[in-house]
């Protein structure tokens, strides 16, 4: 059954059935080889796994995202972080990076991250004189930092799979977030040295509080929401019905760039972008739970301990196996169906579940900057209208750099776990 499942798969990628089409017929088709299962289970296993209070936060979070991005506080953002470090060499590419850090911590979501900010970033920068390419190139790995840096859709995804505290997979992406967008803007620095990049005019003392001011409310957000988090006062899933509530507020009452009349534009939109991704999920759930029920998982993780039982070669080797699923397979269907495989071998060689998530995701939003099926980069290459292998061959130098950041994630725990041990 579990072949049946696995070629299947394999079929209709190969004849371009979209992944979570893909992954609900594979499950039928293996049920209907298994021949004893009722075919009504797809429907109560696909509704069992999107029948998740945590997973409440998704369609939440996404609103959110599209309130902020239609109630000008990308723009706030963006002209923040150009106060701040415009002036540097390579100004403006910096200015990407930073300000994808400040927006990650309000979108939840990588190709948000990108979409909102490059459509503003990519043809600055092109008009700066940066080549087409770079440009694309550091929206696009910029934008990873939306599912790592929280509120993280894909961590929240995690999180209900492993049975893991959503709160600390949060509080644990901090540190490496903030760590792989330090790498970034010092990659970007080299090569603007080296190449020469534009730097921006530098900002007078009264300009950058003039657009710390403006940014203010912007800002103010994510404090909000992590900190109620963190503080006990709501649940992540709260944290998400609040942040809807904030970014309707500020952009209707403060910023005034929300008209009640594009209201239904913004929840439409939000609401296709939620059905796709509950789409797969409950899709994923359902190929998960057949996998399960054919026990994968614990031949997966004979075959794995088999190889080595050494935890530090463990995470080499899945290292290597989740860069190459995330060229191919999209991120939050990875994770439904690869937590419950992995997990269990993780606890048994004595990894904290909290760092293997952070390991994971890491890799995995990697995927999303890597051909062929990286999101990011075919959001960037249609802003900055170049070819997608055009914008492969800017982002060599940032894979260099993201691989050594991620060994450095994989090998050193406390980066991801110093936070959430200190408020333990």
């Amino acid at each position: 059954m579990a072949i049946v499942l696995f070629v299947s798969l394999i079929v209709l990628f190969a004849l371009g059935v979209p992944i979570a089409i893909a992954m609900g017929l594979a499950s039928a088709i293996a049920l209907i080889y298994e021949g004893t299962t009722p075919l009504v289970v797809l429907v109560q296993r696909s509704f069992t796994s999107v029948d998740s209070f945590p997973l409440m936060a998704i369609p939440f979070f996404i609103l959110a995202g599209t309130l902020m991005e239609f109630g000008g506080i990308s723009k706030r953002l963006i002209n923040f972080a150009n106060a701040l470090t415009g002036h540097f060499a390579g100004g403006l590419a910096i200015v990407t990076v930073v300000t994808s850090m400040f927006f990650a911590a309000i979108s939840g979501s990588s190709a948000a991250t990108t979409a909102a900010l490059g459509s503003i970033l990519i043809p600055a920068m092109i008009s700066r004189g940066y080549k087409r390419n770079f440009a694309g190139s550091v929206q696009a790995v910029s934008g990873e930092l939306g599912v790592i840096i929280p509120p993280s859709i894909p961590l929240i995804l995690y999180g209900v799979a492993a049975g893991v505290s959503i709160g600390d997979l949060f509080m644990a992406g901090m540190i490496p977030g903030i760590l792989i967008g330090l790498s970034l803007i010092f990659t970007i620095y080299i090569l603007a040295k080296k190449y020469k990049f534009p730097r921006e005019e530098k900002k007078s003392f009264p300009e950058v509080m003039t657009a710390f001011k403006e940014a203010f409310f912007a800002l103010l957000m994510p404090i909000i929401i992590l900190g109620g988090i963190y503080g006990g006062i709501f649940t992540p899933t709260e944290a998400a019905g609040v942040a809807v509530a904030y970014a309707f507020l500020v952009g209707v009452f403060i910023y005034r760039e929300i008209k009640l009349t594009r209201l239904v534009q913004i929840f439409s939109e939000s609401a296709i972008t939620t059905a796709i991704v509950m789409f797969i999920i409950a899709s994923a759930g359902l190929f998960g739970w057949i996998l399960t029920m054919e026990n994968v998982p614990r031949d997966v993780a004979a075959f794995i301990t088999g190889i080595s039982d050494n935890p530090l070669v463990f995470l080499l080797l899945i290292n290597v196996f989740l860069l190459i699923v995330g060229m191919f397979m999209e991120t939050n269907a990875s994770i439904i169906i690869l937590t419950p495989l992995l997990v269990p071998v993780a606890l048994q060689l004595g990894i904290d579940p909290v760092h293997f998530g952070i390991i994971m995701i890491v890799n995995l939003a990697l995927g999303m900057c890597t051909p062929p099926l990286g999101i990011n980069l075919f959001i960037s290459a249609q802003i900055a209208n170049i070819r997608l292998e055009q914008i492969a061959r800017g982002m060599l130098p940032f894979y260099v750099v993201l691989l050594l950041v991620l060994l450095l994630i994989t090998y050193v725990p406390q980066i991801s776990l110093f936070l959430p041990n200190l408020l333990d």
